[in-house]
């Protein structure tokens, strides 16, 4: 029966607009579906063995199954396999609840977004039936491809796979009386740090296990068998409890198989009905066991077994996907929703225990759909240096802020993998401690530190990012040449900051160490390629790298930084003692102006320095000493915020939640960098030198980073890269003739 005919018209729900297929009333609905088995003024059902419950989450599980597949075949594009095969558990959980559900599978999208549809969460981007929802996937301005955080009720955004569990992890610690289910596939199971991070997170904070895994395992990954498609059930139990999990609760769709499916994994849907029920009863049982282990202080993971494609248009890995074919009128897709297609009644009672579970809609109930309360810091301890004076180490004078945060702000942590110490911070570690399992006051360890130290960018991107996301002051420490492999997830943090709903602080880093302090160490520590990455984000609108010159700026630029939201701001400064050039007024308006003249020489033309970075000034004042030799006049340019030296079109900061549409106008920017001639000067990639150079018209070249060598100073390693005071003098006079 179609919903084109008039009994569907005369008893459809509203929101059901759009739907293809209606199907006959399950057997055992008189009985069971009589009433939502979650009661008015109730968040959840009371007993997940009782049958009315178990029923009406098989209808939810149908549905969900439904309406991935309606809403991926109206584009014949997006990702309905891999969340076809959990939705037994994810309608469990709701059932029991729980609504704070994260997922690391991006292509879970469709799934999630049908369950936003269900608990009316879309309705607040003024999707309420059916048909918008269909219309608006894979759409602008609408259900994007992968989640984001632009959608009502979803918690975090997933694409690359191995970051959903920095999400759980973040939100556990800063909720500890929630539960945050986290899906994890089978496929990203093999991404190298999802394992190992949760591991480290358990040894440093042993009380907080209100994150619960949920291992979705199919049998496949995106195109292929999955490589752990092959483990017995008793080998990966045993995997889960070597890496310290406690409690390891598995449901395997092959016990309750009654049509002899070959292989180790099975659709459920192709059950007998009591079959079906038996197994949604058992899962329904052990999602209630594992949350209740995980909130009551045992770290816990939830295994669902059931093939991939379980109720969709295909099986296994061809059910990743839809292809250019998979359209409503494609033979698979109208098979898959006829046999998911659910009576106008039962989308009725679905609809209902959805609105009641948790309390409501997951855009109303879910933690990051609120901001979460800051602890106050007051007046920041900055300590302004006399300009000309002593050297000072910046990265020293930035920690004893960091120090004053945490001290204020209980939430607040500090990550880094490499090591604190050795990036002239080890205030930071004195004054708030590496989380450790063992007191060791030599080592600055104790248990209830504030500096997370695993051995992995990744993990210490992935819990820094990851807890501004969910609301919190946080702070990633780096050698610049290491924070690569950290990037993916800050980046993603970052991009989904952008079109947030709510005001969160900005995620923040400090990269020190680099390449040219790193001589000895040679080219394994020489990768300040990675401000090429940041250059390309800036147009992003939200992202701000800093390149304080000395330790009055960088203390200025932290400041600035705890003041800012929804941004990703990257300060990178050396470990060395250098010298104070800057003044924190004029540290401030650098910040405001994008950059600031260090020293200004007159003479018959005037050759400007634009110079990113604080140890390569060295050359550049050398230079300067030379060209005042020849009357050559010289204009020495700090850039310390390059994103501000963009012009307006350049960047997307308009789009962005918590807009900054701040950027130097032309007579500004003249009076900074006109002149006869402009060498931009870079320790790193050229790239950040990018804003100087559009909006430049006067004779120009630029000195950058190539390659990193072994050397035994710094002044030979900027020699082999090119910037020595003798090059420059040399381009500088080329340039004015």
């Amino acid at each position: 029966m179609t919903a084109s005919t008039e009994a569907a018209k005369i008893v459809t729900p509203e929101f059901c607009q759009g739907i293809q297929y209606f199907g006959e009333t399950l057997p055992g609905f008189e009985q069971y579906g009589k009433q939502a088995a979650i009661a008015p003024n109730k968040t959840a059902i009371t007993d997940p063995s009782d049958p009315a419950a178990v029923f009406q989450t098989l209808l939810y599980a149908d549905a969900l199954r439904y309406l991935t597949v309606q809403v991926t075949g109206s584009k014949a594009s997006g990702h309905p396999g891999g969340f076809a095969s959990q939705v037994e558990a994810y309608a469990a959980l709701v059932m029991l609840g729980y609504k704070n559900i994260i997922t690391e599978v991006g292509h879970h999208a469709p799934g999630f977004y049908s369950a936003m549809f269900l608990d009316r969460s879309l309705e607040d981007m003024g999707i309420t039936t059916v048909q918008q929802l269909r219309d608006r996937f894979r759409e602008h301005n609408g259900l994007l491809g992968h989640l984001s955080g632009f959608i009502p009720g979803i918690l975090a955004p997933a694409g690359p796979l191995g970051q959903g569990q920095h999400f759980a992890m973040s939100a556990a610690r800063l909720h500890p009386d929630k539960l945050f289910p986290v899906t994890i596939g089978d496929g990203g199971l093999g991404e190298p740090y999802i394992m190992s991070s949760m591991a480290h997170f358990h040894t440093a904070y042993p009380g907080v296990t209100n994150f619960l895994p949920v291992l979705v395992w199919n049998g496949y990954s995106q195109e292929h068998h999955s490589m752990v498609s092959t483990q017995s059930n008793e080998r990966m139990m045993a995997y889960w409890h070597g890496n310290g999990f406690e409690e390891v609760v598995l449901v395997d769709a092959k016990d309750f198989d009654d049509k002899n499916q070959p292989g180790d994994y099975v659709d459920s849907t192709a059950f007998s009905f009591e079959q079906r029920l038996a197994f949604t009863k058992a899962v329904l049982v052990a999602a209630d066991e594992a949350a209740r282990s995980a909130l009551s202080g045992t770290l816990t993971v939830l295994i669902i077994k059931q093939l991939k494609g379980a109720g969709v248009h295909a099986r296994g890995a061809k059910s990743h996907n839809l292809y250019a074919m998979h359209t409503l009128d494609n033979p698979d897709i109208v098979n898959a929703l006829k046999s998911r297609a659910l009576a106008p009644a039962a989308w009725e009672i679905v609809r209902t225990n959805c609105e009641r579970a948790g309390g409501g809609s997951a855009s109303r109930v879910a933690v990051t759909e609120s901001v979460l309360p800051l602890a106050e810091l007051g007046e920041l301890p900055l300590e302004e240096y006399a300009v000309g004076g002593d050297p000072k180490v910046s990265t020293t004078a930035m920690g004893k802020l960091v120090a004053k945060v945490g001290e204020c702000d209980r939430n607040y942590i500090v990550t880094n993998a490499d090591g604190n110490e050795a990036s002239g911070i080890a205030n930071i570690n004195q004054a708030l401690k590496i989380i450790h399992p063992t007191e060791d006051p030599i080592y600055n360890q104790t248990p209830g530190g504030q500096v997370y130290e695993p051995l992995s960018e990744d993990a210490c991107a992935g819990l820094a990012a990851g807890s501004a996301l969910m609301g919190s002051r946080t702070l990633w420490c780096s050698y610049e040449s290491f924070a690569i492999n950290g990037l993916p997830i800050w980046q993603t943090v970052t991009q989904a900051m952008a079109e947030l709903r709510r005001p969160t602080p900005s995620t923040v880093t400090l990269f020190t160490a680099g390449a040219l302090e790193q001589g000895r160490n040679g080219w394994t520590h020489q990768r300040p390629e990675i401000e090429a990455y940041f250059a390309a984000m800036m147009r992003n609108g939200n992202v701000f790298p800093l390149f304080p010159p000395d330790a009055n700026s960088i203390q200025v630029c932290y400041d600035w930084a705890l003041t800012t939201k929804n941004k990703g701001v990257v300060i990178t400064a050396s470990k060395s003692p250098l010298p104070i050039r800057t003044t924190f007024e004029q540290s401030r308006k650098a910040i405001q102006d994008g950059a600031v003249v260090l020293q200004e020489i007159k003479g018959s033309k005037t050759v400007v320095f634009a110079v990113i970075g604080d140890m390569v000034l060295m050359p550049v004042f050398e230079a300067a000493t030379y060209l005042e030799a020849q009357e050559i006049g010289v204009r020495i340019v700090s850039v310390v915020n390059p994103r501000r030296l963009y012009r307006p079109s350049d960047v997307a900061w308009d789009s962005c939640s918590e807009p900054d549409g701040e950027f130097l106008n032309d007579a500004g920017f003249e009076a900074l960098f006109g002149g006869d001639a402009l060498v931009g000067v870079a320790s790193g990639a050229s790239g950040m030198l990018e804003p100087i150079m559009l909006r430049s018209h006067c004779q120009r070249d630029t000195f950058a980073w190539k390659r990193g060598e072994t050397t035994a100073s710094p002044a030979q390693l900027m020699a082999i890269n090119g910037m020595t005071a003798e090059n420059l003098v040399k381009r500088a006079m080329e340039l004015v003739g």
